[in-house]
């Protein structure tokens, strides 16, 4: 006992040497501290971009494996953080661990106390990561919960409902830490829940706000549901935000409406599913939104990577914010205002003849889903998904990896029972041949393709780029690569022997940088 009492002290003293405190004010200027990376998208504004350049063009050919840690069973979707030469990241379904960057040493490891009846309707159990401010780790579980840990013992300390599981209510997202607050989503709009941001006490767990994104009565858009459609509408919040420091804007994406596939009880637009909302993060109240897709009945929701930059368009510098959309669109928005500017097809699409001039879909007849089956593009996992994209700053483009890939889709029947599936249809989806991916680079103000690299299956490709001139991806037969950042170029490529469903990141310890990427059931990380 003694021993063991000694082993853990000295392990805490390693940890506590190591990691370093996380105050907002760090994570605003993280584009000043490229050798860690500290927050979900990289930034505050998503951009998933490394600043760091020691691998680059003449060497990345000569990256081998520093080191792997092999994670629990399970779909691996996570997205390290490191702080100071300590890593956390989560492992399926909803563990945090916490290992030395420099060598994949473990200093400890949290396991929430589950449920045998979890309910999980929507996706897989999952977790793309954490959230850290000050000396705290923050978690979401698929079990609803929000867990603040200590970050050098893994202690907890506190742990909030969100809300009932049992319900169908569930967390798969990185939370994301802002001043004080640290703000959450759930999923979970395949079982009918009404989706939700949350903010909470970062010191104290205490709920300040929450917004919903399907409104009540009395509330602005409620119009655009009928009936009682609203109580069970959906608009799940289940992929990570992102944040502008200088507007002081939240910027959140929501989800699909409820049931997706039969409308027969949801006439109008469905207000605020398949949207964008910006919000005041001290209240939560909506400045603006945008609906992608009034009205979805395909599953397109808009839950993708929210990335803030700012550029000249249209002869004017504006503050924007892009997404490559489920739906097969790309968009440009003005982020002050919600303005639309421009949006185009980035893969192939079927449903729409384009969009109009305030950015509304112009949708072809007989492209619903029926009892027979009705072919459309993209397909129901859309054409992106909860893989995150990356924008360079030194290229000015935006990278996606795109799945090209139709779907039948079916109506049926939507029954509500609480905590069971509530979809209202099917997709069946078209494997073959003719079913692939690309990493596609597009010039990130117009959506303009520049150039493309084709993958072999329509797989969740989530993207790094850095200023060494390099994307990062991982596809889904196992092999991890480097491209060209102009012209998309391999550089390097490597067989990991499992599907590459990690986010890749970069950070650097002891003057070498890094880069991660979570391949099967194990994280790999390499260096020169």
């Amino acid at each position: 006992m003694k021993f063991a009492g000694l082993f853990v002290a000295l392990v805490m003293a390693a940890v506590g040497a190591l990691a370093g405190e996380v105050p907002f004010s760090r994570i605003v200027n993280a584009h000043a501290d490229p050798a860690n990376w500290l927050t979900y998208g990289g930034n505050y504004q998503s951009h998933r971009f490394s600043r760091l350049d020691q691998i680059n063009h003449a060497n990345v050919a000569n990256l081998r494996t520093a080191w792997v840690y092999q994670t629990k069973p399970g779909i691996v979707e996570t997205s390290p953080i490191v702080v100071d030469g300590v890593m956390y990241l989560t492992e399926p379904p909803s563990t945090v661990t916490a290992l030395d960057a420099a060598t994949g040493r473990l200093l400890w490891s949290w396991s929430p106390s589950l449920p045998r009846d979890v309910v999980v309707i929507g996706s897989p159990p999952v977790n793309r990561g954490v959230a850290i401010l000050g000396g705290t780790v923050f978690v979401g579980t698929v079990h609803g919960h929000l867990v603040a840990l200590d970050a050098v013992s893994g202690a907890v300390r506190w742990d909030v409902v969100v809300e009932d599981n049992r319900q169908g209510y569930y967390l798969t997202l990185a939370p994301l830490a802002l001043d004080g607050l640290i703000v959450v989503g759930v999923a979970g709009a395949e079982a009918g829940i009404r989706g939700f941001v949350d903010a909470y006490d970062a010191v104290t767990g205490q709920r300040r706000w929450r917004t919903h994104t399907v409104p009540a009565p009395g509330e602005a858009g409620f119009e655009s549901w009928a009936g009682e459609s609203w109580r069970t509408g959906g608009g799940s919040t289940w992929l990570t935000g992102s944040y502008d420091p200088k507007l002081n804007l939240l910027y959140w994406a929501t989800g699909n409406p409820a049931p997706y596939m039969n409308d027969d009880s949801r006439a109008g637009d469905n207000l605020y599913t398949c949207s964008v909302l910006a919000l005041n993060p001290a209240d939560g109240k909506i400045k603006w939104h945008f609906q992608f897709t009034p009205h979805d009945v395909h599953d397109w929701d808009a839950n993708e990577t929210l990335v803030l930059f700012d550029a000249v368009v249209q002869g004017r510098p504006r503050q924007l914010l892009t997404q490559a959309n489920r739906n097969g669109f790309y968009y440009v928005l003005d982020r002050e205002n919600g303005e639309f500017l421009t949006g185009t097809p980035y893969a192939k699409q079927t449903w729409a003849d384009g969009l109009d001039a305030k950015g509304r879909p112009i949708v072809r007849p007989g492209m619903a889903p029926t009892a027979e089956g009705t072919l459309a593009f993209p397909n129901g996992q859309g054409a992106s998904n909860w893989q995150s994209a990356s924008y360079s700053p030194k290229t000015g483009l935006f990278y996606q990896c795109a799945r090209e890939m139709g779907s039948i889709y079916y109506k049926g029947g939507a029954e509500y029972r609480p905590g069971t599936s509530y979809r209202g249809g099917g997709a069946r989806h078209l494997y073959g041949e003719d079913a692939y991916s690309a990493v596609r680079a597009l010039e990130a103000t117009t959506g303009r393709l520049k150039w493309e690299f084709k993958l072999m299956t329509p797989g969740f490709t989530s993207l790094l780029s850095t200023a060494g001139g390099l994307v990062f991806g991982g596809t889904e037969e196992g092999n991890v690569f480097a491209l060209n950042d102009e012209t998309g170029a391999r550089l390097w490529d490597l067989q990991l022997g499992g599907p590459a469903r990690g986010i890749p990141m970069s950070f650097a310890v002891d003057g070498r940088q890094h880069v991660a990427i979570a391949a099967g059931n194990a994280l790999f990380v390499f260096r020169l």
